[in-house]
């Protein structure tokens, strides 16, 4: 449950986008909506503030009551106590930084405005920067003003719209720290829109994965990318090896069951309700495939040994990518990453013959409905 000083989130909504969505976030939490462009992630931070008025549903903030269709209650925007930071920053351009975060300040009782507003400033290492406009500031820059701005309003809920996106990546970096040293004296809900998997992976506590209005799964990080609940999460979150095969034969004793892949038998854990010849969908992230040496090759028994020739091959900076043509007709490629440095030690090259071994306890069988 949220509690008392979280937020809970029930809505439908026919237009601008269809969305029916469900889902909650503690004090202190932040979770991140990933998904699709046109998903409706940057709608329910609208619906949330108050700037889209939902079809139906309920939105409850701080133990306080903002939407409830049921009962008529639309609470108007002006009277949420939300923070929110626009991934176009939205200052006012003729004002300065000082009088942009003054501006969130007009509706608290408080004395001397300009010094609280020097301290919102210097809480995002603005100290000092207050007399200048925005277009005499960096992005990143602007963006820490439109989070102080944000803080400013004493929020019980901070909106994130792609707040990141717009800087370079070293900026982008250095903000996602900020964030985290915030969010230390933070005891607010957040919720943060991202198209970025691994920014979301970084900063949320839980990401709700987002897919044609709806949401498919909401867990951790390391939940959804070993676990996803079907093939649509899985290809969301970004693993790429995603497998229909059957069920070869189950051993309740040894707890093993066995997947026919092509004509490669894999060795995986035993689940219950699987049935011997059942078509099932599984997948297996990019860690869960162990490069052999090309000089001593593993043959692990729980290893599922697989074998093949190196067709594709990128390297990223300190990462190089592979694709694995399998020596299985009927089997598909296989993508697995590795450090650079290992792939060079090793002579891993297009045309190379290399083996790998997939993980049996990381092999997840789940629902092939895209929905």
């Amino acid at each position: 449950m949220s509690g008392p000083n979280g937020i809970a989130v029930a809505i439908r909504l026919q237009d601008p986008v269809t969305l029916d969505v469900e889902f909650e976030a503690s004090a202190s939490e932040l979770v991140a909506l990933v998904g699709p462009s046109g998903g409706g992630k940057s709608t329910i931070l609208r619906a949330i503030a108050g700037f889209e008025k939902p079809t139906a549903g309920k939105i409850s903030v701080g133990g306080q009551q903002w939407f409830d269709s049921q009962q008529g209650l639309c609470l108007q925007p002006r009277l949420r106590r939300v923070g929110m930071v626009f991934q176009s920053y939205a200052l006012f351009p003729h004002l300065s930084a000082l009088e942009n975060v003054v501006e969130a300040l007009v509706d608290r009782q408080t004395g001397n405005k300009t010094e609280l507003a020097n301290e919102y400033l210097a809480r995002v290492n603005l100290k000092g920067l207050g007399g200048r406009l925005p277009d005499q500031m960096s992005g990143g820059q602007r963006q820490r003003v439109a989070v102080a701005r944000a803080l400013a309003r004493e929020p019980d809920v901070l909106l994130l719209d792609e707040p990141f996106s717009a800087v370079d990546k070293v900026t982008r970096i250095r903000l996602q720290r900020e964030l985290v040293e915030l969010r230390a004296d933070l005891s607010i809900p957040i919720i943060l829109v991202t198209h970025d998997i691994e920014e979301a992976a970084r900063l949320a506590d839980r990401i709700a994965v987002l897919h044609e209005g709806r949401i498919l799964q909401m867990a951790a990080h390391d939940v959804l990318s070993k676990s996803p609940v079907n093939t649509a999460v899985a290809r969301l979150v970004g693993i790429r090896n995603i497998f229909n095969s059957r069920v070869a034969s189950i051993d309740q004793q040894q707890k093993r069951l066995e997947l026919q892949w092509g004509s490669t038998l894999l060795e995986t854990l035993y689940r219950e309700g699987f049935t011997p010849d059942q078509s099932i969908t599984w997948c297996i992230p990019s860690d869960g495939i162990v490069v052999h040496r090309r000089d001593r090759p593993s043959r692990g028994e729980h290893e599922n040994p697989v074998f093949g020739v190196v067709n594709e091959l990128f390297q990223f900076g300190q990462t190089t990518e592979l694709t694995l043509e399998v020596d299985d007709p009927d089997a598909h490629p296989l993508h697995c990453s590795l450090p650079t440095h290992v792939a060079q030690r090793n002579d891993i090259r297009v045309g190379a013959d290399l083996g790998v071994s997939i993980k049996a306890d990381m092999i997840h069988i789940m629902n092939s409905s895209e929905h």
